[in-house]
C-alpha cells in the first residue's frame, strides 16, 4: 500500500485532534499509538480485525490514533460493532443462540463467554464438569500443575521445627 505525504494543513489538523486517551468501544488507547496497534487493545479486536478495520474504511495504520476526528472514532465503533468481512475472521461463527456468523467485543465478550460456560455446566458436558471441578478443559496434564488446594513446599523446613526423616529418626 502506497504511503501519502501530509501537507502542512493535514499536519495541523492532526496535532489539533491529538488526545492523550481515546476512548473507542468503552475502552481507553493511548493517543500516541498507532491506529492498527491501538485497536488491538479493544477486548475482541485482534490484529487481523484491526487491519481489515483500517482497510475498510480507508484508514492509514500508520496515523496516530490521537489525530483521528469524533467522526473517524465513531465510523471505526460502528465498524466494529457490525463489520463487513468474511466470516472467518469473526469470533463467533455459528453462534449457538441464532445460528449466524457475528461478531463479539468489549463487556459483551465476557458475558457471552461466561454464558457459554454455564450451558455447559447446565448440560453437564465434560467440558462444564472440568469448569465446575476447576479443572483444565483442553486436554492438558495434571500431575505436575493445577495443583489446588495442596501445600506448598511440604519438604522445607523451618527454623526451630523437628522434621520426621524417613527412618523415623528426628532432627533439629
Amino acid at each position: 500500500m502506497e504511503q501519502k505525504q501530509y501537507s502542512k494543513e493535514e499536519m495541523e489538523r492532526e496535532k489539533k485532534y491529538e488526545e492523550k486517551l481515546v476512548r473507542i468501544l468503552s475502552e481507553d488507547v493511548e493517543g500516541g499509538m498507532k491506529v492498527y496497534a491501538g485497536l488491538t487493545k479493544i477486548k475482541g479486536v485482534s490484529w487481523s480485525i484491526a487491519n481489515a478495520v483500517c482497510h475498510a474504511l480507508n484508514i492509514d495504520k500508520n496515523r496516530k490514533i490521537g489525530s483521528l476526528t469524533p467522526e473517524e472514532i465513531k465510523k471505526i465503533a460502528d465498524f466494529i460493532k457490525n463489520p463487513k468481512i468474511p466470516s472467518y475472521l469473526l469470533n463467533r461463527r455459528k453462534d449457538f443462540e441464532t445460528g449466524h456468523d457475528r461478531h463479539v467485543s468489549s463487556s459483551d465478550l465476557d458475558l457471552q463467554r461466561e454464558f457459554d460456560i454455564k450451558r455447559l455446566k447446565k448440560i453437564k458436558s465434560y467440558k462444564g464438569m472440568r469448569h465446575a471441578a476447576g479443572q483444565p478443559v483442553r486436554g492438558q496434564r495434571t500431575k505436575a500443575h493445577f495443583r489446588t488446594n495442596r501445600p506448598k513446599g511440604g519438604g522445607i523446613k523451618k527454623r526451630g521445627e523437628k522434621v520426621i526423616k524417613p527412618r523415623g529418626e528426628y532432627i533439629k
